[in-house]
């Protein structure tokens, strides 16, 4: 189903996506400045690979075959989901905190930022897994009815 909607929305992908690359490459250039330099570390390659996420999905996003609430929906997930991530690593690497991500060296931090941290943690990995598989089927379906029959 492509419409005006769905084109807006994959560029709105686009746009989002090279903002969050940039953020990652800003925050790369601070990374020795942070209380958590491995976690700050971790918040660069974030951006990054993120930005580049959603601005893969504003490219194939036209070839989703799905309703207009799933892709409204889906939309939404994608974007709280990547700005949800590299908010939750930020404020860890800022803060040091974060003991939801011991690779990266988080340490047990106080309540209400800990609290924030791992909210943000679950329900982002929460959001990206139900994008995915909406994703896959999106294509899937698109991918039935095209030439590759």
């Amino acid at each position: 189903m492509e419409g005006k909607n769905q084109t807006r929305q994959a560029d709105r992908l686009i746009f989002l996506g090279l903002i969050l690359f940039l953020i990652g490459l800003l925050i790369g250039l601070f990374i020795q400045n942070m209380a958590n330099p491995r976690m700050a570390l971790s918040a660069h390659l974030e951006g990054v690979m993120n930005g580049m996420f959603v601005m893969l999905l504003g490219l194939i996003w036209k070839r989703l075959i799905l309703s207009e609430v799933l892709l409204r929906t889906t939309f939404w997930l994608v974007i709280y989901g990547t700005f949800s991530n590299i908010t939750a690593v930020v404020v860890a690497a800022t803060t040091g905190f974060g003991k939801m991500m011991p690779i990266a060296g988080g340490q047990d931090g106080q309540g209400a930022i800990e609290g924030l941290i791992s909210f943000l943690l679950i329900s982002l990995a929460l959001c990206m897994i139900v994008v995915c598989i909406i994703v896959l089927i999106g294509f899937y379906k698109y991918m039935k009815q095209s030439r590759y029959k």
